[in-house]
């Protein structure tokens, strides 16, 4: 897979979890995915997401950084939203924040099988 290629693959995902297309989430990740280093498998995986839309309901992935390096991906999500309640153990409670995330993908078949990801919980922080 060239590295145009799977910034489309990844583009594509970014797209369709944007959308909150769940039924499509299965073309980009693949069914034994693991999220630092816990198997989640699609389902699971799917369960998160959607959670994290649910608190944060105009969630919107943004993408800040992509590096390519098949099968590899890291990509700089740049977010600007309003989580309601508690997000990340704080009281955010609707207040708008922004916030990045930095996360690395290891792609198998097509699909995204393992995930690291670490959010900017100190950005928020300073914010609230």
């Amino acid at each position: 897979m060239t590295r145009s290629d799977l910034a489309d693959i990844y583009r594509n995902y970014i797209a369709c979890l944007n959308r909150q297309d769940w039924p499509a989430l299965g073309q980009f990740v693949h069914d034994d995915v693991a999220h630092n280093a816990r198997p989640f498998g699609l389902s699971g995986y799917r369960a998160m997401l959607e959670q994290d839309f649910r608190t944060i309901p105009d969630l919107h992935f943004n993408i800040e950084l992509l590096v390519c390096d098949p099968p590899h991906i890291a990509a700089r999500l740049k977010f600007d939203c309003t989580p309601a309640g508690t997000f990340l153990g704080l009281d955010v409670n609707g207040r708008r924040v922004s916030f990045c995330e930095n996360v690395f993908y290891r792609f198998r078949d097509g699909k995204i099988r393992q995930v690291w990801s670490i959010i900017d919980k100190p950005a928020i922080e300073a914010q609230l």
